[in-house]
C-alpha cells in the first residue's frame, strides 16, 4: 500500500498561506509584547534581543537551505528514475526484433499496453491508493506475461545474443519500474518540515518583539521578507510532492515511446 505523510493530505498553497498568516499574527503578538515591556527593559537587554533575532534568522536560513537541498535532490532522483525507466523500456522495444518471429507480435502488443499504463499511472495522485493499486496489479500482470513469453522464446531460441539479450533488457525494465516506485515514497522527513515551520513562525514573533522594544513598526520590510520566505517554503513542499504539487516531473521521455516527439504533448507526473 502506498504510504503518504500527514502533510501530503493538504494543499501546498493552504499550508503556505496558513504559515504566512501565523507569522503575521506572531509578529503582532510580539510587537505588542515588546511595547508592553519597552519601558521596563534597559539597553543591554534590547541589544541581546537583537542578537537573538539574528541567531533565529540565521537558523531559519540554514534550515531553508538544508530542506530545499533535500527536496530538490528527491525531485532530481525522480526525474532520473523516469528517464532510466523510459530508456529501459525503449531498449526492450528494440530487442523485440531479436526474438523468434512467432513471439514478436505478442510481445510488442504487451509492451504497448505496458507503456500506456505507465503513462496513465503517472497522473494519479498518491492519495488515490485504491486506483493506484489497481494499476499496479495490471502492471504486475503485464510484467508476468512478458516474462513468460520471454521464457517461451528462450526455449525456441536459447542463444544469449538474441533471446538472452532480450531477457536482460526485460529484467532491467522491471527493476527500473520498481526503483521509480520506491522513489515516490521518499520525502523530506516531516520532523524536518515541522522544525522549519516552527522556526519560521518564531522568527515572526522575535521580529515583532524587537520592533516593539524599539517602539517602531517595520511592517513593509517584515511582510516582504516573510512573503519571500513563505514562497521558498512553498517551493520546498511542492518539490517534495510527486504527482500532486505544481512542480512535477515531465513525462516526455515516456510519451516518446508511445508517439513521435512531434505529436507528444508532455503532461506532468
Amino acid at each position: 500500500m502506498q504510504q503518504t505523510s500527514l502533510l501530503y493530505e493538504f494543499s501546498s498553497i493552504a499550508i503556505t498561506t496558513l504559515l504566512f498568516v501565523l507569522i503575521v499574527l506572531l509578529y503582532e503578538v510580539g510587537f505588542h509584547l515588546g511595547r508592553f515591556v519597552q519601558n521596563r527593559t534597559d539597553q543591554e537587554v534590547k541589544s541581546l534581543t537583537g542578537a537573538i533575532q539574528g541567531s533565529i534568522l540565521g537558523l531559519l536560513a540554514l534550515l531553508l537551505g538544508f530542506t530545499f537541498s533535500m527536496s530538490m535532490q528527491r525531485y532530481d532522483n525522480r526525474s532520473e528514475a523516469l528517464i532510466s525507466e523510459a530508456n529501459a523500456i525503449g531498449t526492450v522495444q528494440l530487442r523485440v526484433e531479436l526474438l523468434p518471429e512467432q513471439h514478436r507480435d505478442k510481445v510488442s502488443g504487451l509492451l504497448e499496453q505496458y507503456v500506456g499504463l505507465r503513462i496513465a499511472v503517472g497522473s494519479i495522485d498518491l492519495t488515490r491508493s485504491q486506483e493506484r493499486q489497481e494499476y499496479n496489479r495490471r502492471l504486475a500482470d503485464l510484467q508476468s506475461r512478458l516474462w513468460n513469453l520471454a521464457v517461451e522464446a528462450v526455449q525456441d531460441d536459447p542463444r544469449p545474443v538474441t533471446t538472452g539479450a532480450f531477457i536482460n533488457a526485460l529484467n532491467e525494465m522491471i527493476d527500473a519500474q520498481g526503483k521509480r516506485a520506491a522513489l515516490l515514497q521518499m520525502h523530506v522527513p516531516e520532523i524536518v518540515l515541522y522544525l522549519l515551520f516552527l522556526v519560521f513562525i518564531a522568527s515572526g514573533g522575535i521580529l515583532g518583539y524587537s520592533s516593539g522594544l524599539s517602539g517602531r513598526r517595520v511592517i513593509a520590510p517584515t511582510m516582504m521578507v516573510s512573503f519571500l520566505i513563505a514562497l521558498i517554503v512553498f517551493i520546498i513542499i511542492d518539490l517534495d510532492r510527486p504527482k500532486r504539487g505544481v512542480i512535477q516531473v515531465n513525462q516526455g521521455p515516456m510519451l516518446m515511446l508511445q508517439a513521435p516527439a512531434s505529436e507528444a504533448t508532455a503532461p506532468r507526473e
